[in-house]
């Protein structure tokens, strides 16, 4: 069974950035604005068939914040927010929870709708980048998640069915392409999401990585071919 994480926010700590927000808007909470802002930038892209990569976006998407505040974004904000994206901590239960996932063998695999150069650094930033077996971007397909071409993506890589798969991440959007594409999911609830259970019930959830990991330990057994991952 291939596991494939999401990166911002399930992995990552997007909360690095409220300090930025406070600087530039006098509020934190703006940070929330500007991702739902680049989250329908990129839904958008997807359905238009129109793919522009992460980085410009979010800069967009930062740019249309400052519209909406009457703040005048500078090239120096810009930078500023693209700098802290590329250095955003790990959630302290990443790392033991990765690890935990290895030893069992299990094969990781990072995906992210960011360019694969900037979740790279991202990673070894974090010293992340040693716990997967691949590390993926969506840019190489030139379509965002969730679109299932994402999922599919991850599947031809490791010629494997989708049902193999088994997406985690904190966004139910990601989980919902997940599972239309075939995958299995696991919910991760960090602060401030949730998911309707109305409209997905992911296969796994909880409230920590460690907590998801080890359901999902419990649930499913590798196959002998991944021992020696």
């Amino acid at each position: 069974m291939d596991l494939v994480f999401d990166i911002n926010e399930t992995l990552l700590d997007t909360s690095a950035l409220s300090p930025l927000f406070e600087t530039i808007f006098g509020k934190a909470e703006v940070r929330g604005e500007w991702f739902l802002i680049l989250e329908e930038a990129w839904m958008t892209a997807t359905l238009a068939g129109r793919y522009l990569p992460f980085g410009l976006l979010a800069k967009s998407a930062l740019r249309q914040t400052g519209l909406r505040h009457g703040v005048d974004i500078d090239n120096e904000h810009q930078r500023q927010l693209t700098d802290t994206l590329a250095t955003l901590p790990a959630h302290p239960d990443a790392t033991p929870a990765l690890d935990e996932l290895r030893a069992k063998g299990f094969r990781l695999t990072a995906l992210t709708n960011g360019t694969l150069e900037a979740v790279q650094h991202q990673l070894v930033h974090t010293g992340l980048d040693t716990s997967f077996d691949a590390i993926l971007s969506v840019d190489s397909i030139k379509t965002y998640k969730p679109s299932q071409a994402a999922y599919h993506y991850v599947a031809d890589y490791w010629q494997v069915s989708t049902r193999e798969i088994v997406m985690i991440a904190a966004h139910g959007w990601d989980l919902i392409g997940a599972a239309s594409a075939g995958c299995r999911t696991g919910f991760i609830a960090r602060p401030g999401k949730v998911i309707d259970p109305q409209l997905l019930q992911p296969d796994w959830q909880a409230d920590s990585l460690t907590a998801l990991s080890r359901q999902i330990i419990q649930a499913i057994t590798p196959s002998p071919g991944y021992s020696d991952l």
